[in-house]
């Protein structure tokens, strides 16, 4: 059960009614809303085919053959195609006849339905979801603090290298998400606010710098974090038991850890893995000429790197939570480099016993700084 010492017994109830009612409506409205367009859909086709009666109205055959992308589909036999079918042996551009003679390409349509109706709507839901989540969670459970205070002591936990690939990989990848987002839910939400004409100037700096932040900044850096911290997220005994413990989020109990726990090797492996295939489809979508692209190459590109994008957002949000107001005493670590040893103690204690004779004095704070700096109890 998860503990709250701030709340009495019936506000407990209260929010966990709000809470459960909250994900009921999110679940429900996530399923029923997109179905509406399906049906406007539907509809609009029913009508544009006069009822179903194809015979009667000898355009549908038309665009269905040009749909499925058969080759003359126009008068006379013939069709125009923007992409022509003449045999380039051995030429750098022989790639373009792949995708010759047709006149509207199907893939380009289903594209734009999975990415507009299933990864704009859907993702847009979950990330919605997550936000509501964890502010409940915020106000049922309350901050992490330090159960025996601040010890007066302090022990070293990131270097300054650590420290500057984390911060450089945060940064980069806090405007890809800001640039990304704008572009995938543009349309929907930036256009009513600030018109087609400040949207399009907007979506062209996005769209820039998020193929300049992408490849060149964010790339290097994820390869520098995962090389930088490999040694560290290997498996090891205690793994599982901090995951049936609830890795101290959820309940009364601190699962014993190293210097990384479980939580944050899912999060490592996590980046190495959806993580690398966003990176790597957000390459080829930035360099589509250059590497000679074909047009599904490239759909299907876009669709693994808007899912993964969110994925990684989704995550990236309880990552900042547990890290920042969720627990007393993180986010200095990422700061200054150092945490209290009764921090240590508490949350990686098999770390502590590994490093406590390294325990230095910390540094005093002067009059006035408790109240509002980060790391004191009252944070």
């Amino acid at each position: 059960m998860i503990r709250n010492t701030n709340a009495s017994p019936q506000r407990r109830r209260r929010y966990w009614r709000i809470t459960l009612a909250s994900v009921v409506l999110m679940v429900v409205g996530a399923m029923a809303l997109p179905l509406i367009g399906y049906v406007y859909v539907g509809v609009s086709d029913v009508y544009a085919q006069g009822g179903g009666a194809e015979d009667t109205n000898p355009r549908a055959n038309y665009w269905r053959a040009v749909r499925e992308g058969q080759p003359g589909s126009g008068a006379g036999g013939t069709s125009y195609s923007s992409v022509t079918g003449r045999p380039m042996p051995g030429s750098d551009a022989a790639w373009l006849n792949r995708e010759a003679d047709s006149l509207i390409g199907g893939g380009g349509q289903n594209w734009r339905q999975i990415r507009n109706r299933v990864i704009a709507v859907y993702g847009g839901w979950i990330l919605f979801g997550l936000i509501v989540v964890m502010l409940h969670f915020y106000a049922i459970r309350g901050k992490i603090k330090l159960e025996d205070g601040r010890s007066g002591e302090r022990i070293l936990r990131w270097t300054a290298w650590e420290r500057f690939v984390h911060w450089t990989t945060a940064a980069s990848f806090l405007v890809l998400a800001v640039t990304g987002l704008s572009l995938l839910f543009g349309r929907s939400i930036l256009i009513p606010i600030m018109g087609p004409e400040g949207f399009a100037v907007w979506a062209a700096m996005a769209m820039y710098v998020h193929e300049l932040v992408g490849p060149w900044i964010f790339t290097p850096a994820v390869a520098l974090l995962l090389s930088t911290w490999l040694i560290h997220n290997l498996p090891e005994k205690g793994d599982l038991e901090w995951w049936l413990k609830g890795g101290g989020i959820i309940g009364k109990s601190h699962p014993s850890s190293g210097r990384v726990n479980s939580g944050e090797k899912l999060w490592f492996w996590f980046i190495a893995t959806v993580g690398v295939a966003c990176i790597v489809t957000g390459v080829i979508l930035a360099f589509p000429i250059e590497w000679e692209q074909t047009r599904s190459t490239m759909q299907l590109s876009s669709v693994i790197h808007g899912a993964a994008a969110l994925l990684w957002i989704g995550f990236w949000m309880g990552h900042a939570y547990i890290g920042t107001i969720g627990t007393e005493g993180a986010l200095e670590g990422m700061t200054t480099g150092y945490v209290d040893a009764n921090w240590a103690k508490q949350h990686h204690d098999r770390w502590y016993e590994q490093v406590a004779d390294t325990a230095e004095p910390a540094p005093e704070k002067p009059a006035g700084d408790a109240a509002g700096a980060p790391t004191t109890a009252s944070a």
